[in-house]
């Protein structure tokens, strides 16, 4: 456990360090209240996500700290999530630029309903880890792992997906930028893609899946995809 408690500390420090960095630099200013906040929203959700996992599923918390492209096991998703971690970075970097140079101004209202919509995302993503312990942050079949599909489950195949999709899509208005979205296109490709070559995997390795998958036909969005 204090293995665990160590790498958990570790990896919560550099998110924060990462993605303030990658918000302040660009901007060249720490006035920038849209930041502050998406922070503090980003932030408090990601804390409150890590403790209950650490009070109720020690287990998937040490699957969530294994993460990134060194972590994956095979070469097409360490492509995949090298691209993406570039794509988030867009994500950060662009609207922070955007704050610093003006090209864009969101309306207040707009900016306060994105940061709900990020929090909306982590209460997905939240739900997620409530029912699904196999969760991992890398594309495997864990030992004695089944099919999951109760709670967001039921509605679409990829319910993590989705929720990290809304957060990602909020940002850039939360960070009160317009042009910022233009870098979001680059971060549903890499997910869809990502999402594609983990069915296939599941399909043939993981028993009761492909049924699943006839039943619960819509991978992201229900009624459309």
């Amino acid at each position: 456990m204090k293995q665990l408690a160590a790498k958990t500390l570790l990896g919560l420090v550099g998110l924060a360090l990462f993605t303030a960095l990658a918000i302040f630099c660009p901007a060249g200013t720490l006035r920038y209240w849209q930041a502050w906040l998406y922070l503090l929203v980003f932030g408090a959700a990601t804390l409150i996500i890590t403790n209950d996992l650490w009070r109720r599923d020690p287990a998937l918390l040490a699957r969530r700290v294994k993460g990134g492209p060194i972590a994956e096991a095979r070469k097409s998703q360490k492509s995949i999530q090298a691209f993406s971690s570039a794509a988030f970075l867009a994500l950060l970097i662009v609207p922070s630029l955007d704050h610093r140079f003006g090209w864009s101004r969101v309306p207040l209202a707009f900016v306060l309903a994105s940061d709900l919509l990020v929090a909306l995302g982590f209460y997905i993503v939240f739900a997620v880890f409530r029912v699904n312990t196999f969760t991992a942050s890398t594309v495997e079949v864990a030992e004695n792992q089944t099919v999951v599909s109760t709670g967001p489950y039921a509605i679409v195949r990829h319910p993590m997906y989705a929720g990290a999709l809304i957060m990602l899509l909020a940002t850039p208005p939360a960070l009160g930028s317009w042009w910022g979205l233009l870098a979001f296109p680059a971060m549903l490709a890499a997910i869809v893609v990502r999402l594609i070559d983990e069915e296939r995997l599941l399909c043939a390795t993981l028993s009761g899946y492909a049924e699943y998958a006839a039943r619960v036909r819509h991978r992201l969005l229900p009624f459309v995809w």
